[in-house]
């Protein structure tokens, strides 16, 4: 359960963060990796229910932000969210090896989505939202890849 309300409570954060202080948006950016790392957390965990999760969050940031942050975010986490599902549901490799594929394909449709809908085209946020988000996950699949590889050494 802490995956799951840690990934409802940073999407609502998230959003308040970008709402109340949009000037900082190259730090909400670096923040944003957390989230995708906790997106796949919850979808190793619940599965399909990882969608009600987002949904869950999106209700809570249009009640508790600005509306136009939203629905940026829920159109951005919707579709990265289908690329997300379709390499957990289609590929049958490693968790680890799906993990990173999703975040390779989903991260820059997610930050193109947001950033674009948002009318943020500075190249130094979208490199640091993309650098956040793919090194948090490349730092996952690095730790995962070197914990069962001392669990086979030790088989």
């Amino acid at each position: 359960m802490l995956w799951l309300a840690a990934y409802i409570g940073s999407i609502l954060a998230i959003n308040f963060a970008f709402s109340l202080f949009p000037h900082l948006d190259l730090v909400w950016s670096c923040w944003a990796g957390l989230i995708f790392i906790l997106r796949d957390m919850v979808q190793v965990r619940f599965g399909h229910w990882a969608l009600a999760a987002m949904l869950g969050g999106t209700v809570l940031s249009y009640l508790l932000t600005d509306p136009f942050v939203a629905t940026a975010s829920v159109v951005a986490f919707a579709v990265s969210e289908m690329i997300d599902w379709a390499v957990f549901t289609i590929t049958r490799r490693p968790l680890r090896d799906r993990l990173w594929i999703s975040a390779a394909l989903s991260v820059p449709v997610d930050t193109a989505i947001f950033f674009g809908m948002l009318d943020i085209w500075d190249p130094t946020v979208w490199a640091a939202s993309l650098a956040s988000k793919l090194l948090g996950v490349s730092a996952v699949w690095l730790l995962m890849r070197t914990r069962e590889g001392r669990m086979a050494v030790a088989a």
